[in-house]
């Protein structure tokens, strides 16, 4: 038949997933011994694993986390919420809150947090397959990627630090 082909009213279209203003992403992989950080290039493209920093909450991990902050100029800085498996909050998950808020007192920028379960595992993975930087840093770089895949794709998975 010669008819127009009509789509039913029920029928949706997919929302153009969002574009990202440019902007430059610090992620970080916070543990009490190191901290692991990434840094995305302005257009959310690219993530580069940096030095992992040691003991975060000291002094001298204070002045390394001052500097990556002052060196890269990042719009926003993204910290690793490390869920339980079952998706519950645990202690870890307290204490990256808790260093969220410290980061956002430290610096005022705007600090997310977002769901770094398997970033450790993934990279491990890439370590057996070749990456050559420490795992901490490859871990942030996971979850750094993962989020912004997430904001590419429209989703906002991560929820603002509620410290």
């Amino acid at each position: 038949k010669n008819c127009p082909r009509r789509w039913p009213r029920y029928a949706k279209r997919s929302p153009a997933p969002r574009r990202l203003e440019a902007m430059r992403v610090l992620a970080l992989d916070y543990g009490s011994a190191r901290c692991g950080c990434a840094v995305s290039d302005p257009s959310g493209t690219l993530v580069t694993p940096l030095a992992a920093i040691a003991k975060p909450d000291s002094p001298q991990g204070a002045l390394a986390l001052e500097r990556l902050v002052t060196e890269h100029a990042p719009a926003e800085l993204l910290v690793g919420l490390p869920l339980l498996e079952s998706g519950e909050e645990g202690s870890q998950a307290a204490a990256a809150r808790a260093f969220a808020g410290r980061l956002r007192a430290a610096t005022n920028l705007p600090v997310n947090l977002h769901d770094e379960r398997f970033t450790t595992r993934m990279a491990r993975a890439s370590i057996s397959m070749g990456a050559e930087s420490n795992e901490d840093s490859l871990a942030a770089a996971h979850l750094l990627e993962a989020y912004l895949a997430a904001l590419a794709g429209g989703v906002r998975e991560s929820a603002e630090d509620g410290a």
